[in-house]
């Protein structure tokens, strides 16, 4: 008896061991020119962008199924090589939506918090985007040249502003969590290459060991030191 029970004992404990989590991201979208794609999952390992799981895009749907991680991370969605939107990873369900007005992640509360983020930087992304065409309309409406590169010189300088000072302050809110690190990584991952400018070093002096010690931080602020040492020489 005593065998029979260490024997079921050990063939449960193996039965565990061997069943890993796995990931529920279901997705959905109404763009018809993603119909048949497939979208992948990125997260930032071993110095570079690496596919965590892919789904293709079935009359509209899609799934994402593969191995969870041990821990909370940041991910990017991917199709093709076309960044789509950032996606907090984890142990829990999560819904994935893109249509021609939204694309958002709904689940949890990391999630609400980073698309809130996402919303408010597009709404200051699009008045940026704005700008040429409001000069080529103030153009035409007679307005002096010199006069209208001034005033829109003077718009886009306080949008900057108030764009750093949004990124600024939510990674410096969520220097403990995977929010930090992630933003950091799609807001510098636009530069051209790897530089330390003033936000930056205030992140820097102001980031917390969890933060610093982020993989993708830690590469970053490696190669900026670097290039920044050779633009001295």
């Amino acid at each position: 008896m005593k065998q029979t029970l260490y024997t079921l004992a050990l063939l449960m404990t193996l039965a565990l061991a061997g069943c890993r989590p796995h990931l529920d991201i279901q997705g959905e979208t109404s763009l018809p020119e993603l119909e048949g794609k497939t979208l992948y999952l990125r997260v930032f390992e071993e110095d570079d962008l690496q596919v965590k799981d892919s789904a293709s895009i079935v009359h509209g749907k899609f799934h994402f199924t593969g191995a969870a991680p041990d821990s909370t991370l940041m991910a990017i969605l991917f199709l093709d090589d076309l960044s789509i939107l950032p996606v907090v990873v984890e142990d829990c369900p999560l819904k994935i939506t893109l249509s021609e007005n939204m694309r958002r992640v709904e689940g949890s509360a990391l999630n609400d918090s980073l698309f809130e983020f996402v919303k408010r930087k597009a709404v200051l992304d699009e008045q940026l985007a704005e700008l040429p065409r409001r000069e080529s309309q103030m153009i035409l409406d007679g307005y002096d040249h010199d006069d209208i590169l001034r005033l829109l010189n003077q718009q886009a300088a306080i949008l900057h502003a108030q764009e750093d000072e949004l990124v600024t302050r939510f990674i410096k809110d969520n220097m403990d969590n995977v929010l930090a690190p992630g933003v950091f990584m799609i807001v510098t991952s636009s530069l051209p290459y790897p530089v330390l400018n003033p936000q930056i070093e205030e992140l820097v002096a102001l980031g917390s060991p969890r933060f610093l010690n982020d993989p993708y931080v830690k590469e970053y602020l490696r190669l900026a030191r670097e290039n920044m040492e050779k633009m001295e020489e």
